[in-house]
């Protein structure tokens, strides 16, 4: 990066442009995507998102929103698993979304992109889950309000997916959603990640927090 605050989650990235292809495979689709400086895991799949994708059910259906998209690979990939699905992508990295824009036609995949500051372009509009592997780096603050703000713009069966590295903050992550879900489950603990399925956020509210956790 060309510089200190050069990074993944600023608008306008000022480091170079390299762009590199990566590929992968996803419960039998292969995928192909540009990745470039300044966007998170530039010319890899990295763990994290890995653990997260490998995590999610085996189905999925309605509206789903990748939050805080990068180049594409969460929402994309669940495109084009699941093609019934209505994926809006969101990120506040103008280079990101020029990526996912490209790599959504490269990989013929249906999704709508919006430039959005955290949840602040979704915000009254409703989805049956939203699925992001947060930028850690940008503070708890930041990434706990995105969680609130996604909690409140849910489904009543919606569920919200994340990806937490466990010396990051997995169990205070973990303790900080149970204020705002009634159910919290563990669906993977691999590689020092934490993959964490969110649910139940309408009556988290109406109870005043009631929350629990499984797995």
């Amino acid at each position: 990066m060309s510089g200190q605050n050069d990074h993944y989650y600023t608008r306008e990235p000022q480091s170079a442009s390299r762009p590199v292809e990566c590929s992968f495979e996803y419960r039998g689709i292969l995928l192909s995507f540009v990745t470039d400086a300044g966007v998170f895991s530039r010319g890899e799949l990295d763990t994290g998102t890995k653990t997260l994708l490998d995590a999610l059910p085996e189905e999925m259906s309605g509206d789903i929103l990748d939050l805080g998209c990068g180049w594409g690979a969460v929402g994309i990939t669940v495109a084009r698993k699941w093609p019934e699905t209505r994926v809006t992508m969101g990120d506040v990295n103008l280079r990101a979304l020029e990526l996912t824009r490209e790599n959504a036609k490269r990989n013929r995949a249906e999704v709508n992109c919006a430039e959005s500051d955290g949840m602040t372009a979704f915000l009254g509009k409703t989805f049956d889950a939203v699925v992001t592997n947060p930028p850690i780096r940008a503070g708890k603050q930041v990434i706990y309000k995105m969680f609130a703000d996604a909690a409140s713009c849910l489904k009543e069966n919606g569920a919200l997916y994340l990806v937490i590295r466990k010396q990051q903050g997995a169990e205070s992550c973990l303790r900080y959603l149970q204020t705002l879900f009634s159910r919290v489950e563990k669906l993977d603990r691999s590689g020092g990640f934490w993959v964490l399925k969110a649910s139940g956020a309408a009556a988290a509210q109406d109870s005043g927090g009631a929350s629990g956790v499984t797995g």
